[in-house]
Order: structure tokens, then sequence, then C-alpha cells
């Protein structure tokens, strides 16, 4: 699970009501759009001021400013452009320092100093302190209230400050990717008197308003650390449901960028001289979860056999366009450790059919949960349904919207999608393939792969760590819960006036939303 699209945030009738982000005239409709006049391309240096207004994909009512809790596509948005985290992964998947300018393990991994980046300073003037980092995990992980990051820190014994810039993470456990649990958009280091009802961070940029399920705004942060970011002097983000209301706001010059073009219309924006395509290579994937405590899952001749029954190139050309890669039933293809001696998995039909009857279940009727959580999801199960039909299986199809997808049933459904961006192997596992995971969608219990992990967890030499994981990986490849069919290539647009948004592999729309890099043309309507 990552962030969730809910549904009519702001339809395209709520977007032209709205009237807050320019003086709106009617937005044409998406086959009358398009222009042949080009736009000139910004070059030289990044030049300062101007509005920039993005529309991205989903959020609703329960909207949040919250550092630690983003849900919805607009809520990381917002939590990336507020605050920071003391790590994060660059646009070439890098760990990169943030806030923090090193950070060191002991040599058993049980304790992790972090050095803070001098001279960073809050929204409010104040400068980042020990005591700021220490109050933060305690915010994340307190007992009574855990944010989405505790489920990672799990091994988190106590955070302590140690001198004027220092703070030392102590573990339970060792543990020799500490560094990458602490490198995600959710453990933003916020002020130790931290209010939700004024909040403060670190980042480019500062909250000015913020209408839940409709539109965030933002100015520039006059304290910000990284030299002459951000560029522009006000951010805007609007919420989009609607794939037509979102193209045609872009097509009329009414928001400056959009996340999320739906693949069947790339082509339709490449042609407007207007507007540019931004496309990603990242690890994002569009799992179908197999339950594996129940039937007829809980055999795994039934699970080899709804992976057999993917035909993979087939996926990536009618879900995708071609903007894709095939999988292989395993996740975090980035990581170092990616098992690639696991022979490739293709659609065979034959022992599809020999599998299932093996099972007893020559004539397998089967119901797939979808909704449109995510751009091509409800394609796939589209397209896997007649696929599944070549070999005899029925698949009944049962779609419903994303609230109810992501409601009280959700991590219960037999047999379902979900969507996760890049991750390396070890966060990916703790946050959905350990049996104590908060979103273990196929309830994977799997003792010998648990005791692997936990084993990678602590070993600190890297070639043996690589060597547990891919044991890890080998169990899930052959017995695991998950139909890995992709990987989804990130398609965004944006007018040819704005500079500085470059490809990002880390699955994250628009160069991972780190609008600070964003820049104007001089010669545009969008610079103010």
């Amino acid at each position: 699970m990552e962030a969730r699209c809910k549904p009519n945030s702001l339809s395209r009738r709520g977007f032209l009501a709205l009237g807050g982000v320019s003086a709106l005239a009617a937005v044409p409709l998406l086959s009358g759009c398009g222009s042949t006049v080009a736009a000139a391309v910004p070059t030289g240096p990044p030049r300062r001021g101007g509005t920039l207004r993005v529309g991205v994909t989903g959020g609703g009512a329960s909207d949040t400013l919250d550092p630690h809790i983003p849900a919805t596509n607009p809520d990381i948005a917002r939590v990336i452009n507020l605050y920071e985290p003391l790590l994060l992964r660059d646009h070439d998947y890098r760990l990169q320092m943030v806030l923090a300018e090193s950070l060191t393990a002991s040599p058993d991994a049980r304790t992790w100093t972090a050095v803070l980046r001098r001279g960073v300073r809050f929204h409010d003037g104040r400068p980042l302190t020990p005591a700021d980092v220490v109050a933060t995990f305690r915010r994340i992980t307190d007992p009574d209230d855990p944010k989405s990051g505790a489920a990672g820190l799990t091994m988190l014994g106590e955070v302590a400050a140690t001198g004027e810039a220092t703070v030392q993470f102590r573990l339970t456990e060792p543990n020799a990717g500490f560094d990458d649990l602490l490198g995600q958009y959710s453990l933003g280091i916020v002020p130790a008197d931290f209010d939700l009802k004024h909040p403060i961070g670190t980042g480019p940029f500062k909250a000015s308003a913020f209408t839940p399920g409709l539109q965030s705004t933002f100015e520039r942060n006059e304290h910000y650390w990284r030299p002459g970011q951000p560029y522009v002097d006000r951010l805007v983000l609007i919420n989009f449901a609607d794939d037509d209301a979102r193209l045609n706001a872009l097509l009329s010059s009414q928001v400056d960028a959009i996340d999320q073009v739906p693949v069947a219309l790339i082509d339709v924006l490449g042609s407007d001289p207007r507007i540019r395509v931004l496309t990603s290579e990242t690890g994002t994937w569009l799992p179908f979860t197999m339950r594996v405590d129940r039937p007829p899952f809980d055999d795994v001749r039934v699970r080899q056999a709804l992976r057999l029954v993917v035909d993979r190139e087939q996926m990536i050309n009618q879900v995708l366009s071609g903007q894709g890669r095939p999988g292989n039933d395993l996740y975090a293809p980035f990581d170092p450790a990616y098992a690639k001696q696991l022979p490739q998995r293709k659609q065979n039909l034959d022992e599809a059919r020999r599998l299932l009857a093996a099972a007893g279940k020559p004539n397998l009727e089967v119901e797939l949960v979808t909704a449109p959580i995510q751009a091509g999801a409800v394609e796939a199960a589209q397209v896997f349904q007649q696929q599944a039909k070549a070999a005899g299986v029925t698949v009944r199809i049962r779609k419903i919207d994303t609230t109810t997808f992501y409601g009280e049933n959700y991590l219960s459904w037999d047999f379902a999608q979900d969507f996760w961006y890049t991750r390396n192997y070890l966060p990916q596992v703790a946050s959905g393939s350990l049996p104590k995971a908060p979103y273990n969608e196929t309830h994977w219990n799997d003792p010998e792969f648990t005791d692997l992990v936990t084993r990678a967890s602590s070993t600190v030499d890297p070639a043996a760590r690589a060597d547990l994981l891919r044991q890890a990986q080998r169990i899930e490849y052959e017995r695991g819960g998950l139909i890995v069919w992709g990987f989804v290539d990130q398609v965004d647009a944006h007018q040819a006036y704005v500079a500085g948004l470059v490809p990002d592999r880390t699955g994250i729309s628009l160069s991972g939303y780190q609008f600070r890099q964003a820049w104007l043309g001089k010669d545009t309507g969008g610079a103010a």
C-alpha cells in the first residue's frame, strides 16, 4: 500500500468552481485541447520567482499536513515540501544525507550516530537541534499513537542527544540497513514543540493555506538551507480525482504540471508543442495479492498456477502501453541483492492446468477485488481475467471504489491488488512481508523466510547479507503469495516553460515532488 487515491476530492466541476488558482476560463474538453504554438524552453541558470501550480492525483476530506502519516499523493507532495528527514533517496535512488551531515554505525550495527547539518533552521527561524530529532522520533514511535514510520523502527530502543549536533540511535538488535529505514519521507524532523495547527518543518516551503480535499498553498521558506532554493516564490497543489479534469487543466494552462498521466494519453500530450512528458523508470509495482492462509490460495500449487497464467509482456503492452518492465514475482528491483539469477517466469498454461488438477481445482473459480487505486490497476485485473480464462480459470472481477477497497476489509481480501513505490528489499519486507508487518496483504508467515530476513537484518558484512536476502527471495519466488507481473514507469507532464523537473526512480511523481528544484521560464504565463 502506498498513497491511496480517494474519490472525488475535486471533480472537473469542482475545479471550475474553485476559482482560487487563477482566473479560470472554461476548461476545454480533452479532445478539443491542443495548440500548434510551441513554447520557449527555459535555458540558462534557474530563475527566481513566480507561482508553480501542480495538479496532483487523489486526496480527499482526510487530507493532512501531518508529516508522519501521509497517505495520499497530495499528502506526500505536501510532506515532502514542508518537512525533511535525516536522509532520503535521490532521483537516482541513491541514499543521500539531508538534515544529517553523516550517519555512522558501530561495528556491531547496534548504535547509529547522526551528525546534524549545521545552519539548518525551521520555518520560524529557530535552529534545528538534537532535542528536535529526539522529540520527532518519540512522536513517531509513541506506543499510544504510532505513526506510519513506526512499523519499520521496531528495533529502535532509544534516541538520545549526545552533543550539540549529534544524536544516537540505540537499537535493541543489530540492523545493518538502519540508514535505509531512516531514509523515508514520512520521517520528517519537526520541532520539539510541534503543533499540527502550525505545521513547521525545515522544508523549502512553508504552509500558507490548506483546504483538505481541494488545494494547498505554500510560500517560499526564506530560511531554507540549500543555497538559492527554492526558486519559485509560491507553490500551489491542487487535488484531482478525475483524469480528464487534471489533463484538461494542464492543456488549458490552468496548472503548470500534473502527475500520473494515463498511459493511453501520452501520445496526445506528447504531440502538443507546449507540453513536455516526463517519464521515469521506477521500481513501482502493482501486485495481485493472494492470501496464503485461506483456500484456495493456501495450496501453493494454486498460487504457482496463477503466476503461470500471466503473460507478463502482454500485461506491459496492454495495461501500460509499453511503459514498464516485466516482473518475476519479486520486488525491490534496484536492491543490489535483487535475485536476478532466478529464471524469468513466463506464461505456461499447460503447467498451470497440471498444477490446478493436482491441487484438485481443475475448474478453479475465484473472485478478484479491484479498484482504481493506481493508474493501470483495474486494467490489469481485466487483462488477467482474460489470460486466466485460457487456462480454464474463471476470474470474477468485483470492482469497488477506492475508499471501500482501503476500508475495513483492506488486508482481508482473499484475492486483490495493491501498489507500492520503489523500495529496497528489507524496508519492503518490513512493511509487507513479515507476520507482523503492517501491510501484509497475503498473510505471509513463513518461518524459514522470517529467519533468513532476521539474520540478514543483523548481518553487517554486505556479501553475507546479500546471500541471505537471495535465499529469502527464492522462497518468495517459489511459494509466496504475490504476483508481481511488472514494474511501472512513472509518467508525468508539465508545461514546456517549467524547468528543473527530472526523471526520478523512486516512483514518486514529478521528480519525487521535489519542487524546490523547479523554476519557471521568463516568457511564460506561469510566472507571477
